[in-house]
């Protein structure tokens, strides 16, 4: 029995999008919501900007966006695309020639405004090419980059623009046929962003893809992305995310992913619930948790591990976790399992004991998950 069954208070509706396909990721209807990044080497530099790559998929990137500046990038995007073992999205801005070599490189997605590409017959151009090689369009509207006409008909930057830019944009590409596209309104103000795109979330059906641009540094944009998109996926908007950080791309892999686990909405890896520790505490809580979060990194399966000081909270937080240990003074502490008191462990022994059992538990749990799948064919 799920908990959203038992605890409707934990229900989130998703908006209903229409589906369209990113590579071989589908994004919007039922599809689970992807987690993305950009990288941010120099795209000439193949080996570099695939080595990017592939750590942000190792770390849970579904989709990775690369920019295409120049004609040297088209020319590498196409190495590039040949090594990524996810969909590529090429990033264009304004040459309509970027947009045509990206889509026959075999970019996955184009992140294009038809809008600022030229005159109609050079946006027919890049949306046949597209067509032609199977990809879909991401319209991306940001409010440092708005229409000229849009200021001065608006006076500002403000979420009416925003939603008009997009319109007119979304305009373009269904005049000429052509519905696999997504839509982003984004912002760095976290209440223009997000009233922007509730606005266009009623606005049209087509997927979103949801974040705040140029959210800052690690500690910073991990917040301000955390509270508007939180909010936003709460509502039930968003089908696919970017954490943008002034950081590694592996942290807005993981920051994307922490923010979808915080909410329900996607699970992946060691779920750690811990205290921040206090005068009760049986053991450093903290260097616990920072040596814990290094050491089930490789651990991809959804699970649960409570880490707590003291035995205030720490049986009931045990109850609802997979493997679970709790303070009790005196150099040990007890190791749940399945939310049931299991035995005592030593603090000196109890970091590899954990990483053990939780080991044993994502075992268990992936073999009973091919059961059942092989069960369903």
């Amino acid at each position: 029995m799920s908990l959203n069954h038992v605890r409707p208070w934990r229900n989130i509706y998703r908006r209903k999008s229409r589906q369209i396909m990113v590579g071989d990721v589908p994004v919007g209807g039922d599809a689970p919501i992807t987690v993305q990044t950009m990288t941010n080497t120099p795209t000439t530099d193949v080996a570099a900007t695939v080595a990017q790559v592939q750590a942000a998929a190792e770390a849970g990137a579904d989709i990775v966006r690369v920019s295409v500046p120049d004609e040297a990038s088209s020319r590498a995007l196409r190495e590039i695309v040949a090594e990524s073992p996810v969909p590529i999205v090429a990033d264009i801005h304004f040459h309509y020639r970027r947009g045509i070599e990206a889509a026959e490189a075999g970019a996955a997605c184009l992140r294009i405004n038809p809008g600022n590409i030229g005159n109609p017959e050079r946006v027919r151009e890049v949306i046949a090419a597209a067509r032609d090689h199977g990809c879909s369009m991401r319209i991306g509207v940001n409010a440092g980059s708005l229409e000229k006409h849009l200021l001065e008909t608006y006076g500002e930057p403000c979420p009416e623009a925003m939603v008009a830019s997009a319109l007119e944009h979304i305009r373009i590409l269904e005049d000429n046929d052509f519905h696999e596209f997504k839509i982003s309104v984004k912002a760095s103000d976290v209440f223009l962003s997000a009233a922007a795109y509730q606005g266009i979330a009623e606005a049209t059906d087509a997927p979103i893809h949801l974040g705040i641009t140029e959210a800052g540094g690690l500690t910073s944009g991990t917040i301000k992305s955390a509270i508007g998109m939180g909010n936003l996926l709460w509502m039930g908007i968003g089908d696919t995310l970017r954490v943008s950080l002034s950081a590694d791309p592996v942290e807005e892999v993981k920051v994307g992913y922490e923010i979808l686990k915080s909410l329900g909405l996607r699970h992946r890896g060691v779920n750690i619930i811990s205290c921040p520790s206090c005068a009760r505490q049986g053991f450093d809580v903290i260097k616990t948790v920072e040596s814990l979060e290094k050491r089930l990194e490789h651990i991809k399966t959804p699970m649960s591990l409570s880490i707590i000081g003291c035995v205030v909270n720490g049986p009931g937080e045990a109850l609802m976790t997979d493997v679970g240990f709790t303070g009790g003074g005196a150099g040990s502490g007890m190791v749940y399992l399945a939310g049931k008191a299991s035995h005592k462990m030593g603090n000196e022994q109890m970091i590899e004991h954990i990483v053990e059992q939780v080991e044993k538990k994502a075992a268990a749990l992936d073999a009973a998950a091919a059961a059942e799948a092989e069960a369903a064919e």
